[in-house]
């Protein structure tokens, strides 16, 4: 079976059932596992990146408004590999090419693509929901006992998390999904905070992520921030949470001044609704419990 996937989830749970070989293009922001680098790449984005947060969010809204997509498929390398299965997903218009986009494509190259092509939309809001996208994206592949193996393991990974002694007082935490605006994380990291024995300061598990603000946050008065700005990895979130101590209303908050803010790898272990959030909720649980976690995957501002 030849596979597209246009989302990095999708493309690490692909893998992670043991397909890899299966995959003939992937998303734009496909980075893991490591070596799908060397496979083609079939979206891209309209968004500017290396543009100010403030400036990528009136970009975001703006696009929104008008009914315009972020991303876009290249029609003709899609007709030219003829896949026999497309995966996107259905839980943010905003972070990953979404099923209108692709079926817009399809009616564009549908003289010259097989009708016969799959199209699946994950739709994982929590850790049980990450589950159910694996064993459905088995089911469509024909892999199920890799799915049931997997799961398991997954299963196993997140009741261990859970089991650990918590300490008499929940400390609050603040999941920073971007910075300026401030948004707070939704879906499967309150779940994250939950599990690895914190109180979440705003947001609900499964639900989305929204904006708010510094007002809203120091009322919430959290003991930790992780800044864990989506579609970020480490070096850019450490910058964005060097830049609260010159921030009005996030300088006095008792985190930045306490020195509890992290900057998390948020590509790897917050963004994307695949098996790594469990190493996110494995973060968080570190650094409540006074523990430092590997340099690679979180850093504390000093």
């Amino acid at each position: 079976m030849k596979i597209v996937s246009l989302l990095p989830s999708a493309t690490e749970i692909v893998c992670a059932l043991g397909l890899r070989d299966q995959l003939v293009a992937v998303s734009h922001e496909c980075d893991y596992p490591s070596d799908v680098a060397t496979l083609p790449r079939i979206t891209s984005s309209h968004l500017h990146y290396d543009l100010p947060t403030d400036e990528i969010d009136r970009a975001v809204v703006d696009a929104v408004l008008s009914g315009q997509s972020l991303y876009r498929i290249d029609g003709d390398m899609l007709a030219e590999l003829q896949p026999d299965l497309i995966v996107t997903q259905g839980v943010c218009d905003v972070c990953a090419v979404a099923q209108d986009t692709v079926n817009a494509t399809l009616r564009f190259v549908a003289d010259v693509i097989s009708d016969e092509v799959m199209v699946l939309s994950l739709s994982a809001k929590n850790f049980a929901g990450v589950l159910r996208d694996i064993e459905q994206l088995a089911a469509v592949v024909g892999a199920t006992p890799a799915a049931e193996e997997l799961v398991q393991s997954l299963h196993q990974r997140w009741s261990v998390i859970a089991a650990k002694p918590q300490p008499s007082r929940a400390s609050t935490v603040m999941m920073l999904e971007w910075p300026d605006p401030p948004f707070y994380g939704g879906h499967w990291v309150p779940e994250q905070v939950h599990v690895a024995g914190g109180r979440n300061a705003l947001g609900e598990q499964g639900l989305d992520s929204r904006r708010c603000t510094w007002e809203e946050i120091a009322a919430a008065d959290p003991d930790y921030i992780f800044v864990m700005a989506c579609g970020y990895g480490l070096d850019a979130n450490l910058g964005f949470a060097e830049n609260l101590r010159q921030v009005e209303g996030a300088k006095e908050l008792r985190a930045v001044r306490e020195g509890q803010v992290w900057a998390c790898d948020a590509n790897s272990f917050f963004s994307r609704p695949a098996p790594r959030i469990i190493e996110g909720a494995e973060i968080i649980q570190q650094v409540l419990g006074g523990e430092t976690p590997p340099a690679e995957r979180a850093k504390k501002i000093k």
